[in-house]
């Protein structure tokens, strides 16, 4: 079983890698690295790239995750509109 669940998290780890690889610089992804402090998601634009490492630009800032924390990767759609006021 253990076994199992390190071939499907190989395989997702290709995937997400293949994601990066292929996604241009202006796409929205999301992205989730695994690390000694635990996991972290960053959804924003993707603005650089090295062989190394790719940087997110979330809300909060630009963020720069190291390939070898990967674990997810996927496109996402743009934010939704904001909602008109009530007034």
């Amino acid at each position: 079983m253990e076994q199992q669940r390190g071939q499907q998290d190989a395989i997702a780890r290709a995937h997400a890698l293949g994601v990066l690889r292929d996604a241009a610089v202006g796409e929205r992804l999301v992205v989730r690295t695994h690390h000694g402090d635990g996991a972290q998601d960053a959804l924003g634009v993707l603005v650089a790239r090295t062989p190394a490492t790719v940087t997110i630009d979330t809300r909060r800032g630009p963020v720069e995750l190291a390939l070898a924390d990967v674990v997810a990767a996927k496109p996402v759609p743009p934010p939704p509109s904001p909602r008109p006021s009530r007034r």
